[in-house]
């Protein structure tokens, strides 16, 4: 009996010992497996933080694209003030507006940033167009100008205030004479050149937001419509 008993004591350390093996075994395990995804959640948060989002990135796509829009127009619009004295400040926040950076169809097919309708023989495109009558928004179809490029488009936008209307050759002397482009815009919408009665203050806040008056330059033409 003795020694039955002995050997029972003797399997139950070696239970023991094993039991204590796979403890420490499986323990192991825990451990490298808890690293692992300790190292793995290091990795994806370091991605995320280098890495932007699809958000930002189409973000920064679309500032990247509208200063291009800006840059690429700039130069032209300069140009025009000193030969005729519309502010580039104008000139640019009118195209932003009008054309949503160049992404309208008439501004991205045409080159038409101004929505500029076509006389008898000019090259002309008919489209569909929103008209401010009575108090709301109409759509309304109208034959608008093809041009060649956008600069194209900055010159005959230009040539509207040099030479107004067919009825008022005046029309937009108004424009002309303005120092800053606060007036301008201001005379935009007392020459009639917009049927949005909301028209100024978008376009001064297209400039202040896009910081489109350090594009003005101190100096004006003097070939003034008189």
């Amino acid at each position: 009996m003795v020694k039955k008993n002995k050997k029972r004591r003797r399997r139950n350390n070696f239970t023991k010992k094993t039991d204590r093996a796979r403890l420490s075994t499986h323990f192991l395990i825990t451990v490298l497996v808890v690293v692992l995804v300790g190292f793995i959640g290091i990795y994806q948060l370091g991605k995320n933080i280098l890495s932007p989002s699809p958000t930002v990135v189409a973000q920064n796509e679309t500032i990247t694209t509208q200063t291009d829009f800006i840059n690429e127009l700039a130069p032209a619009a300069q140009e025009l003030q000193q030969q005729y004295g519309v502010l580039p400040s104008i000139i640019l926040s009118q195209a932003i507006l009008e054309s949503d950076f160049g992404k309208s169809r008439l501004a991205a097919e045409f080159h038409n940033l101004f929505g500029i309708k076509a006389g008898d023989n000019q090259e002309k495109v008919h489209l569909e167009t929103q008209e401010y009558y009575d108090g709301k928004w109409e759509t309304v179809t109208a034959d608008f100008r093809v041009f060649s490029s956008n600069q194209e488009s900055l010159a005959a936008h230009t040539q509207l205030f040099v030479n107004g209307t067919t009825w008022n050759p005046q029309q937009y002397a108004d424009v002309l004479v303005a120092t800053n482009y606060q007036e301008a815009a201001a005379a935009l919408q007392t020459s009639g050149y917009a049927t949005d009665p909301d028209y100024t203050q978008k376009i001064i806040q297209v400039i202040e937001s896009y910081d489109l008056q350090q594009y003005d330059q101190a100096s004006t033409a003097t070939s003034i419509v008189e």
